[in-house]
């Protein structure tokens, strides 16, 4: 039995949370929000981010770092991409140095542009850090319906580690050294289901969707090649298979949030709507920007941002995408 962290109490930190007391392993939840802390000690649920989930009643829940993190030898990170690095640098003096870290928030920090372990491991400087990504709804993983996903990193013992600590008959683990095309994807895959929802939103149908989830995986192979990813990997679970959940999944809160917006309401309107956090507006930002620092061409990367911050509206957005040059499906 190992001690477990998990720093973030959303939807999927307190699924991996339930997942890891299901392994055996002792569990403290981080979470900011005492409603959460709450109930989860008090009921083993969590109605505020994951409603209509039981959790496994060894999961133990905390507002005070120190006790979540202190004797901990796997510490699980899932804050918001956006908040991630104060996160981990809040907890870091209590990180002991033999720990593994895992990092299942999906993102691109604003700003700096790095991927999500590398956040952490600028912050938690010699600890082996694991990405965690992978198509998961969380609350069909905290009901134990079939899930795979996919644990990388350099450190082939610190992933080996992982898959052992979370797979289960219902929870499947694969491994990669792909760090940054299993992030990419996880990343990526949001701003696409922004992008279908939006589609979905002003009315086209699955042909359309079909179109950008398929050019959307090119767009991601693209860049994950630009920065030394594999092709392969965007073929597999944290690329194609995340991207097709998360585009076509009704429980998916990018693709809800790209469906509003596609009917003409106000982003910040729909956001303060949204109790948990849809990644895949922040990453619209910051995959715009590492596009452009990369000179990797991704013009439904681009479509998105300009609707979301520039006020274009989806519909010219569509045109545009549609009236670009004529050109053969794979790059010479």
């Amino acid at each position: 039995m190992t001690q477990a962290a998990v720093i973030g109490g959303g939807a999927w930190g307190s699924a991996l949370a339930h997942l890891l007391a299901q392994a055996g392993h002792e569990v403290r939840v981080w979470a900011r929000e005492p409603d959460v802390v709450e109930h989860i000690n008090a009921t083993h649920a969590n109605p505020r981010f994951l409603p209509g989930a039981i959790l496994h009643d060894a999961v133990r829940a905390t507002s005070s770092m120190s006790e979540a993190i202190g004797g901990a030898m796997l510490v699980v990170y899932v804050a918001p991409s956006h908040v991630l690095r104060s996160v981990v640098r809040q907890g870091a003096a209590y990180v002991a140095s033999g720990i593994t870290a895992v990092v299942a928030t999906k993102g691109i920090e604003r700003g700096s542009l790095e991927i999500m372990s590398n956040v952490v491991a600028s912050e938690l400087s010699g600890r082996p850090v694991v990405a965690l990504s992978g198509p998961s709804f969380a609350i069909e993983v905290a009901k134990g319906m079939p899930s795979a996903v996919v644990a990388a990193s350099t450190d082939s013992a610190a992933t080996a580690l992982v898959q052992r600590a979370l797979s289960s008959p219902v929870f499947r683990v694969y491994t990669s050294d792909d760090v940054v095309g299993v992030e990419l994807g996880g990343a990526l895959k949001n701003v696409m289901a922004v992008a279908t929802g939006m589609a979905e939103g002003v009315g086209l149908g699955l042909n359309s969707r079909a179109a950008l989830i398929t050019r959307g995986l090119a767009e991601m192979t693209r860049l994950g090649l630009a920065l030394g990813a594999r092709a392969e990997t965007f073929a597999g679970l944290a690329g194609m298979g995340d991207l097709v959940l998360t585009c076509t999944g009704a429980l998916s809160r990018n693709r809800a949030v790209g469906v509003e917006v596609g009917k003409g309401r106000d982003l910040r309107e729909v956001l303060a709507a949204t109790e948990s956090v849809a990644e895949g507006v922040a990453t619209t930002e910051s995959a715009r920007a590492l596009a452009a620092r990369m000179k990797v061409d991704m013009p439904i990367v681009s479509a998105v941002a300009r609707i979301l911050f520039e006020g274009q509206a989806p519909t010219d957005a569509i045109a545009a995408l549609m009236g670009r040059d004529l050109r053969a499906e794979r790059d010479a």
